[in-house]
C-alpha cells in the first residue's frame, strides 16, 4: 500500500510540475492569442505554378496541320505522370524546348506555350493542369495526411470530411490554418467552428499547399503526460512481479 501511495504521489507531483511547461505533444504553441482571425484568403485567387510542381500538358492536334510539322505527341499528354517543373521554373517540351512557367497560373502557362507553338503550328491548342495540388491536414482528425485537390480550392469542411471527421479530442473553436501569401509570406489564421455567427465563407476557403492543424484538447494532453510518467513504473512493476511472487511463496 505504501508503495502504491508513493508512486501515485510521484505521478501527481510530476504532472503538477509540468503544468507550467509547454507540452511536447501539442504543435504551434507559440501562435499568439490574437491569431489573425480576421484574415481571410480571397476565394478568387488562382493557383500559381511553383518549381517542383508536376504539370499535365496536352497538345491538341490541328486537323488541318500538314504532316511535315506534326509530331506523335500532338493530341496526347506529354507524360502521364506529369512534366516536372525544374528548380529554375522551366519545363522542356517538344518543338519549342524550354518554357518558363513558374509564377504563372495554369491558364497563363497554357497561353504562353500556345504562343510559342504558333511558330510551328497553324492553330495550336494547349491544356495545362497542376497534378500535385494538395492540402495537408494534421492533428486531431481520424485520417491525418494529404488531401489531393482536383480543383483550385476546397473548404475547411471538405478537408475535414476527406480526413474522416474530427476526433473526440479535437479543439473545435481554434483550428489553425497556415497559408503562404506571395506578399506577406506565411499567414496564420484561426477558425472557430463552434459559433455560426463567427464563420465567414471566405475564412473557410483552403488553397493548394495550405496546412490545417486541429489541436488536441487538455484531456488528451493530460492522458499523454500521464502515460509518459506511468510507463516507467509499469515496466518496473512487470520486472519486479516474479521476485515479489517468489518472496510471497517462500513465506
Amino acid at each position: 500500500m505504501f508503495v502504491r501511495l508513493t508512486i501515485s504521489a510521484m505521478i501527481l507531483l510530476g504532472l503538477g510540475g509540468c503544468g507550467s511547461i509547454d507540452s511536447q505533444y501539442q504543435l504551434l504553441q507559440n501562435v499568439p492569442q490574437k491569431t489573425e482571425k480576421s484574415i481571410a484568403v480571397k476565394g478568387n485567387i488562382e493557383y500559381h505554378i511553383l518549381p517542383q510542381d508536376r504539370l499535365k500538358i496536352v497538345f491538341y492536334r490541328d486537323p488541318q496541320q500538314s504532316a511535315e510539322v506534326s509530331t506523335p505527341e500532338l493530341g496526347q499528354e506529354m507524360n502521364r505522370e506529369g512534366i516536372l517543373v525544374n528548380t529554375q521554373g522551366y519545363v522542356i517540351l517538344p518543338l519549342i524546348g524550354k518554357v518558363k512557367v513558374a509564377g504563372l497560373t495554369q491558364t497563363q502557362a497554357a497561353d504562353r506555350i500556345t504562343q510559342r507553338l504558333k511558330k510551328y503550328l497553324n492553330t495550336p491548342s494547349v491544356y495545362v493542369e497542376v497534378l500535385n495540388k494538395r492540402i495537408y491536414v494534421l492533428g486531431e482528425v481520424k485520417k491525418p495526411g494529404v488531401v489531393k485537390l482536383d480543383k483550385e480550392k476546397m473548404t475547411l469542411f471538405e478537408a475535414i470530411a476527406f480526413s474522416g471527421d474530427l476526433t473526440d479530442h479535437a479543439v473545435r473553436d481554434n483550428i489553425i490554418i497556415l497559408s503562404h501569401d506571395p506578399q506577406k509570406g506565411l499567414v496564420v489564421r484561426s477558425v472557430d467552428l463552434t459559433d455560426f455567427r463567427k464563420i465567414k465563407y471566405a475564412s473557410l476557403m483552403l488553397h493548394p499547399n495550405d496546412i490545417v492543424y486541429v489541436q488536441p484538447d487538455g484531456w488528451k494532453e493530460f492522458r499523454v503526460k500521464a502515460d509518459n510518467f506511468t510507463a516507467p513504473f509499469e515496466t518496473l512493476t512487470k520486472i519486479a512481479a516474479p521476485f515479489v511472487t517468489l518472496k510471497y511463496l517462500s513465506n
